[in-house]
């Protein structure tokens, strides 16, 4: 195929605004999937991304389409997901794309996660092309979702594309678009060597690591010898081949396509997302420019609930982080829960996620530990350090201060809801910057919050108080110095680091009664009397007491003095007393699970 007939495009939206359903009726308009085999959401090959209905990697399928002119196209597309905490899997694609197509529902307008994705596709200089997606509902206002598109993201939407991607309106327009509008893959820039990026990879049990790549120079062929540069792993190219949409074996993959290659490659650490793959041999090649780091916004503790499962588990992280760049872990250990990791995610739904995978695809128990930001310790002698973990907190005499990031919150709301959300927004220590109208009908806040303040139950209770219409985006915004306090949470005296926490010093109290309420209701009752007890520098600001098992032991007493029954007691007492001083407090899995939701 000619490079002049190739076109690299990817689909960019909000959630939920018709993605997955426009990429299935456009694989049904090229005829690459049989009827028999077709499903919804064909794409989403993971039992989650079905059953939440939410795209959650990127998926690319390659399709052969013919013009109304006559012209033989090849599309590459790729299905990109709608979330904020999946940002990262769609920046990547954009690197293997030179055009775009944003989806709006007709119905909901440009929601914030659409405004996110449009700067990040202007960022890679690709061709955006409007699609005005269900129109067919009877709340669908094609005009002013336009005019929205027009003043907010400054695109023209004199051509933009009317679907109904449910009805398959519009599709054949969709196709001819793509032929007409955008661009083919830019020349090869060092058509002698062979240049190709690395944008995902998955490990595959019976062939090893599957690589998938954009060629952006020459050409790759089986029974190559090729270099990963950035790993400087060698390996044969045992297979090439393109999506279709499941794998598909060809001669080669040439310049501008994009496809997969497998190798003898069995260590998943040798793939590094944004590497440059070449022909062994070529140290003159020049590197792509690959992907910017990606920083974890939230991080968490993941242990085996099993001790004895912690090589299954570290290989198992192994192979997840292959398919996942965004996600990154190192090991650490606990007093009470032993050996695991400390893991990086770029937000909760991303922690969920990661977590429902470990579960389904590698069949691990797991226990999770409160999560936490990065916050930045300024030393009394001028050092600075960053930690994630509380436990790693240095003595409280020796910090200046401490900072902790935040981030700059994008929410599109209902006029009527303003005053609520800007009430959630200032309970939660942010401040709105900026108000905007969009429309009649709705608003959008520009506010600064700090990033712990959103961790655990922000969202739910931003579509609570909206009734689930408004939307939320947010980006890393910097740091400010803030009082921050170490919370500790004892258990019969002694301290559990696992439900050590960093929160801000008017928030302490009312989150040190929270855990300690949640921890009564989940640690089931022992011999003896548990106190749990929140403290701040020792000074113990909540306290709950699990009530202890207590047998008659009067019960065998038929009558005689009172003092027989008193000597009973006491010897129980000084049983007890004995047992608390010894006896060990058994927490469940459940109670970690249960301060996480408190």
């Amino acid at each position: 195929m000619q490079l002049t007939n190739i076109r690299n495009f990817c689909i960019i939206a909000h959630i939920d605004h018709g993605k997955s359903t426009l990429a299935d009726r456009m694989m049904q308009n090229a005829n690459i999937i049989d009827d028999r085999k077709f499903r919804d959401q064909l794409l989403d090959d993971m039992d989650l991304e079905r059953e939440r209905g939410i795209t959650i990697k990127s998926h690319p399928v390659t399709m052969n389409y013919t013009a109304k002119d006559g012209k033989e196209y090849e599309f590459n597309l790729i299905d990109t997901p709608g979330h904020v905490d999946f940002s990262y899997e769609v920046s990547r694609s954009m690197a293997a794309c030179e055009g775009a197509l944003l989806v709006v529902d007709a119905a909901q307008g440009v929601e914030a996660q659409t405004v996110a994705n449009v700067y990040m596709a202007m960022e890679h200089d690709l061709e955006i092309i409007p699609v005005i997606n269900k129109i067919d509902l009877p709340s669908a206002d094609v005009e002013e979702v336009c005019r929205q598109i027009e003043d907010i993201l400054a695109i023209n939407t004199d051509d933009a594309l009317l679907i109904s991607s449910k009805t398959g309106i519009g599709i054949d327009t969709v196709m001819e678009a793509v032929a007409e509008r955008l661009p083919p893959p830019k020349p090869e820039k060092f058509p002698e060597y062979t240049r190709a990026l690395v944008f995902d990879s998955v490990y595959d049990a019976f062939r090893g690591v599957v690589t998938y790549i954009r060629v952006m120079d020459g050409k790759l062929e089986p029974h190559q010898r090729v270099r990963f540069m950035g790993s400087d792993a060698e390996t044969l190219v045992k297979e090439v081949g393109i999506f279709a949409p499941e794998p598909k074996a060809t001669k080669s993959l040439q310049a501008g396509q994009v496809g997969y290659i497998i190798g003898t490659l069995k260590n998943p650490s040798d793939i590094i997302v944004g590497d440059t793959v070449t022909i062994s041999g070529k140290s003159e090649v020049t590197p792509l420019e690959g992907f910017k780091e990606v920083h974890s916004m939230v991080f968490c503790g993941l242990y085996p609930v099993n001790a004895d499962d912690y090589e299954k588990f570290r290989q198992s992280m192994d192979k997840l982080k292959l398919n996942d760049a965004s996600f990154n872990y190192h090991p650490d250990s606990s007093v009470a829960l032993g050996f695991g990791f400390r893991c990086g995610f770029l937000g909760l739904l991303h922690m969920e996620i990661i977590q429902e995978r470990l579960l389904r695809e590698y069949d691990m128990d797991i226990i999770s530990t409160q999560p936490s930001v990065v916050y930045r310790i300024h030393m009394r002698d001028g050092t600075v350090t960053d930690i994630d973990n509380p436990t790693h907190l240095p003595d409280q005499t020796l910090i200046d201060k401490i900072e902790e990031p935040l981030i700059k919150a994008t929410i599109i709301c209902k006029n009527d809801n303003i005053g609520e959300v800007m009430k959630l927004v200032m309970d939660r220590r942010g401040e709105v910057t900026k108000t905007e109208s969009m429309d009649a009908t709705r608003v959008m806040l520009t506010a600064i919050i700090p990033l712990n303040e959103i961790l655990t139950d922000f969202h739910d209770n931003l579509k609570s108080i909206s009734r689930g219409y408004a939307s939320m985006d947010y980006e890393y915004e910097g740091y400010q110095v803030s009082d921050i306090v170490k919370m500790d949470i004892l258990l019969n005296g002694e301290p559990v680091d696992a439900f050590s926490t960093l929160v801000h010093s008017t928030k302490a109290v009312h989150r040190g009664r929270q855990i300690c309420k949640a921890l009564k209701d989940a640690i089931p009752p022992h011999q003896f009397n548990v106190p749990i007890q929140a403290t701040l520098n020792s000074k113990v600001i909540a306290r709950e007491t699990i009530r202890q098992f207590r047998k008659d032991v009067t019960a065998k007493l038929y009558g005689g003095d009172v003092s027989r029954k008193r000597k009973l007691l006491d010897k129980q007492k000084k049983g007890k007393k004995r047992m608390k001083q010894f006896g060990k407090v058994t927490v469940p899995q459940k109670a970690f699970v249960s301060v996480l939701k408190s």
